[in-house]
């Protein structure tokens, strides 16, 4: 069933850049109304105000509880309604765990998992009135335990059990709940994990399909298909749907092949970046100096 998004209200989290900025213009020009969250405040103005339709954006950490449910008030407040939810804000850091920042390792389960979860839990009550959706943005790495990624990859899988648990508790209530799908896509998080040599070195020797980097619009156009959708799944790149099947068999084929890779980087791993990537991470970090 394909619902039209005309005067539908959505809130895009991490909206100042990337897919939730791409996806609030797509969602807007299909006559969405649209509240953007995030952490850049300048960056969030300028987005709402290239918006075809009604939008307005919220200055908040989706960590914090309490700015969260603030948020959900003051949009329900603003519009008159919520319909769609896509929790997309994240962060990302790479490298061996063991040499890994603690801090910065927990805040990317913080703001990918526990985030996602406080999204959920400030807006499900309006979703719940307007029978809305919920989308959780996921990752090939809710798919796939890479090496060099135990945050991200735990973060993600975390977020895809999330929203099928959650999925199978509010749809009763007509609330409809979605995973979306990305594989490695033009943003500034994919751009800033590049500029570490040894995690593009890695990346490009994957097999393909998975070591290209895919167009942004492209995605997005499957994204908001999804939402006009209400999909239980949403895949940004077509070829990702037929990871599914074969992610029983994942673990063991990539800790042969890790390990084989982690002996030949070796030497090098001490150059890795430990911080949170791109201009995304360099705002998360901003907000908590």
């Amino acid at each position: 069933m394909k619902v039209a998004l005309e005067g539908q209200v959505a809130v895009v989290t991490g909206a100042a850049r990337g897919v939730g900025e791409l996806l609030a213009r797509k969602l807007s020009a299909r006559g969405a109304k649209v509240a953007l969250v995030g952490l850049e405040p300048e960056e969030l103005k300028a987005v709402a105000g290239r918006l075809h339709t009604e939008a307005d954006w919220w200055h908040a950490d989706v960590t914090d509880h309490e700015a969260m449910a603030r948020v959900a008030e003051e949009v329900k407040e603003r519009f008159g309604k919520v319909d769609i939810v896509v929790a997309n804000a994240g962060v990302a850091s790479g490298g061996p765990f063991g040499d890994s920042d603690p801090l910065a390792w927990r805040r990317v389960i913080e703001v990918n998992l526990i985030g996602s979860a406080v999204t959920a839990r400030a807006f499900l009550p309006h979703l719940v009135a307007s029978r809305g959706y919920f989308l959780q943005i996921a990752s090939l790495a809710a798919v796939v335990p890479a090496p060099m990624m135990t945050a991200y990859c735990a973060s993600k899988s975390g977020v895809e059990a999330f929203a099928h648990c959650l999925r199978g508790e509010v749809g009763y209530k007509g609330v409809r709940v979605g995973v979306g799908y990305l594989s490695w896509t033009d943003t500034d998080m994919v751009r800033g994990a590049d500029q570490d040599d040894v995690m593009r070195e890695l990346r490009s020797r994957l097999p393909w399909p998975t070591n290209r980097t895919y167009p942004l619009g492209p995605a997005v156009d499957r994204i908001v298909a999804g939402v006009e959708r209400r999909s239980a799944h949403v895949y940004a790149q077509w070829w990702l749907r037929g990871m599914q099947p074969l992610r029983g068999y994942l673990p063991s084929v990539i800790a042969l092949g890790g390990q084989r890779e982690m002996k030949h980087f070796e030497p090098r791993l001490g150059q890795v970046s430990r911080g949170l990537v791109g201009a995304g991470g360099a705002a998360d970090e901003a907000s908590r100096v």
